[in-house]
């Protein structure tokens, strides 16, 4: 494998080398998903649209993508990976989990529609979303425990990762806003860390 390669998933969850040139398409394909989520509904769209937009053949587009959930909760998996990871030391322990998963929480905030399709598309079975959904769930993980520190103890992470995903039912399903979501989960950290103020 060339220094080129970069990791790719396919729809069967297995991993294959992807060159740069293949990076470029699948980047482009992901950007014309995501620009296309932005103008119109998760019904609208479909990797065929998706695909000409990105003025790729269909059949290239999905060579990436089994489906438009499996685009949907890459395009998801590439908005977590753009969150900032919380490590400063000069922070407390408390104010980087919070940071973290308040900004987790709000990467879709702002984009109610959005935020449904990126929903319904990671809850999906379909076997090209598992890994994706496996990934995004990798994300979150390494973020929470970097901003617990070093010696991070499993089961917090695990409570905190709890604490997240039933958060975002929450903001889903309309009981509360995704704001409400992340300023909530600031108190329950707390809680969890035993270090309200």
């Amino acid at each position: 494998m060339s220094s080129d390669a970069v990791l790719s998933v396919t729809s069967d969850g297995e991993a294959t080398p992807r060159n740069r040139r293949q990076e470029e398409t699948f980047r482009k394909v992901l950007r014309a998903g995501m620009e296309m989520l932005r103008e119109s509904s998760y019904a609208d769209l479909t990797v065929r649209a998706v695909a000409a937009r990105a003025k790729v053949a269909p059949a290239t587009a999905y060579t990436y993508f089994s489906s438009k959930n499996h685009l949907i909760a890459e395009v998801y998996l590439d908005l977590v990976r753009a969150v900032p990871s919380f490590t400063d030391v000069n922070d407390t322990r408390l104010h980087r989990v919070q940071q973290s998963l308040r900004s987790l929480a709000l990467v879709v905030a702002d984009e109610p529609e959005f935020a449904a399709a990126c929903t319904t598309a990671v809850l999906s079975n379909e076997a090209g979303v598992r890994p994706a959904r496996d990934r995004i769930g990798a994300e979150i993980h390494k973020r929470i425990k970097s901003a617990l520190g070093p010696d991070a103890d499993p089961q917090i992470v695990s409570a905190l990762e709890m604490t997240y995903y039933g958060a975002l039912v929450h903001a889903s399903s309309g009981t509360l806003s995704y704001r409400e979501v992340a300023d909530r989960m600031g108190y329950v950290a707390g809680l969890i860390l035993g270090e309200n103020e």
